[in-house]
């Protein structure tokens, strides 16, 4: 009796040896499976995390060669904005220079041509002073007469055509003595006029263009 109930007493403890060893090997074997689990979270993680980092350093490298690219596009497009400003100070320049040109040759040619103008009036003149002294030797008789009146209307005819021309005779008797435009030759005395006022013309004088061609020829009151 005392033999068979030493021997289960020795089963039971060779069961629950079986069992612990059991357990042991189910325990190692779940954390055998949880410890490669989380070894492959960690390599996952860190592959996630490698190629995230390698994504971010393509990026940062596109945005580099986006700004480079975009510097030297400002770059470009500041020194095409200096050369077309550059351009438009050197039109402007030659513009305000022709123009300079344009109103220094249009004031030139306009003095050639008041100087020839002048002095073709200069050489017209005498034959004016032709004219009058030929009209007033003109009897009183023959004044009617077609010759003295053909003379006439000449004489009228080219007066006509040198005021349209901006010839102008210089006022004289009764006028005060102006030397701009009268040059006395002699004193009078005068009992019509006071003295400094012109009592005689004795040559007339013209103006063209508020310019004088010809003084006056002139005898003042002393």
């Amino acid at each position: 009796m005392i033999q068979k109930g030493m021997g289960s007493v020795a089963e039971e403890k060779d069961k629950l040896q079986e069992e612990n060893l059991t357990n042991e090997t189910t325990t190692g074997t779940e954390e055998s499976a949880e410890t490669a689990q989380e070894t492959e979270s960690r390599e996952t993680a860190q592959d996630v995390t490698g190629e995230g980092t390698k994504d971010s350093r393509e990026q940062s490298k596109e945005e580099k060669k986006d700004k480079k690219r975009k510097e030297k596009a400002d770059k470009k497009q500041d020194a095409l904005k200096e050369k077309i400003e550059e351009l438009e100070d050197r039109v402007k320049r030659q513009m305000a220079e022709f123009e300079n040109f344009r109103k220094r040759t249009e004031k030139e040619k306009t003095a050639m041509f008041e100087t020839g103008a002048k002095s073709v009036i200069e050489k017209i003149l005498p034959v004016v002073d032709n004219f009058e002294r030929g009209l007033a030797a003109v009897p009183e008789d023959e004044k009617g007469g077609g010759f003295a009146q053909g003379m006439e209307m000449i004489y009228k005819q080219l007066m006509t055509e040198l005021e349209n021309m901006g010839v102008k005779p210089i006022a004289a008797v009764g006028e005060e003595f102006n030397p701009d435009f009268h040059n006395a030759v002699m004193q009078v005395d005068s009992e019509e006029f006071e003295s400094g006022i012109i009592a005689q013309e004795l040559l007339k004088g013209y103006t063209y263009r508020d310019s004088v061609v010809r003084h006056s020829m002139v005898a003042v009151v002393s």
